[in-house]
């Protein structure tokens, strides 16, 4: 918030977002928000990209252009790669039992 000096030497003070005229006094302090307010909105924007990261199909601030789908086909290949390794496992593990099971004559 910045004060406009609409008359100086009458010491007269303009606030532009209310469009309150009123004189300026020396025992009141004023202090501008406008470097506080540019802050506040780049933490915004950073807020709302780190909530759009645990979604796949969002923009990312940061990401190069062509790449808006990179976090789903990664998480696609990701989680294809994980089922097959689980899948393998519990596979193998059914066979080791039909076959401990075979030996034993349980079969």
């Amino acid at each position: 918030m910045s004060m406009v000096h609409v008359a100086p030497e009458a010491h007269l003070v303009l606030d532009p977002l209310t469009s309150v005229l009123a004189a300026e006094r020396e025992d009141i302090i004023c202090y501008s928000m406008d470097p506080i307010m540019e802050q506040v909105n780049e933490l915004d924007k950073i807020a709302d990209d780190l909530v759009n990261s645990l979604s796949p199909d969002m923009k990312l601030l940061n990401a190069f252009p062509g790449r808006e789908e990179t976090a789903l086909k990664a998480g696609f290949y990701g989680n294809t790669f994980y089922g097959v390794i689980v899948g393998l496992v519990f596979s193998g593990m059914i066979a080791l039992t039909l076959y401990i099971l075979s030996l034993i004559g349980g079969l």
